[in-house]
């Protein structure tokens, strides 16, 4: 079977799709997060959606690689999330949950690329997967310490430290502003756990 007469064609644009709306919505999210002060959540989602525009990267070239001719057009028949609006708390759920129902979407893109003989789409797909699911962790993980209050406060104490100047300080609360250059609370780095850094 040919790629682009099989089902796992039409697949790659979805995802390919799917991609581009995700890093547009990251963008909106980040925006308002760093908009509203708080520039290491911002930093955090802008990384995020640079891999989101790297994973549509890797579809694109997929798509190109099926044909030798330029593809005028591709019909996608697909839905995609429009659900994150001002709230901040709030967005990062819904973060979450695209990350994981395109994770949900990616498993049967996989079955179907496999079923069909294309492995190596199949293992994109997989190993994207794998990412989407990480990020609804963080995304998740964020979530809890700012609904919990915790962002800037731990239950012991770890470096704050300023990206702005690079003061460093240990304790339990991060700093309200810089002592050193007075940045805002919002810059301090925020501590992931261990299996989340990225």
């Amino acid at each position: 079977m040919k790629l682009i007469e099989s089902k796992t064609y039409s697949n790659l644009a979805r995802a390919y799709m799917a991609e581009c709306g995700a890093r547009s919505r990251y963008e909106f999210c980040e925006y308002g997060f760093r908009y509203n002060g708080y520039e290491a959540i911002a930093q955090l989602i802008d990384k995020i959606a640079y891999q989101e525009f790297n994973h549509a990267r890797m579809l694109y070239m997929k798509l190109q690689d099926a044909e030798l001719k330029q593809i005028d057009n591709i019909d996608v028949c697909a839905g995609f999330p429009f659900k994150e609006k001002w709230d901040l708390l709030n967005n990062l759920k819904l973060l979450s949950q695209d990350e994981m129902d395109e994770a949900k979407a990616y498993e049967e893109f996989e079955n179907t690329a496999r079923v069909e003989g294309f492995d190596d789409i199949a293992n994109l797909f997989n190993m994207i997967r794998d990412v989407e699911v990480r990020h609804s962790k963080v995304f998740q993980e964020l979530y809890n310490q700012m609904k919990d209050k915790k962002l800037y406060k731990k239950a012991k104490a770890v470096a704050w430290i300023c990206p702005a100047c690079g003061y460093v300080s240990f304790d339990k609360t991060a700093w309200e502003t810089c002592p050193l250059c007075q940045a805002k609370q919002g810059y301090c780095d925020i501590h992931l756990p261990e299996d989340l850094y990225f």
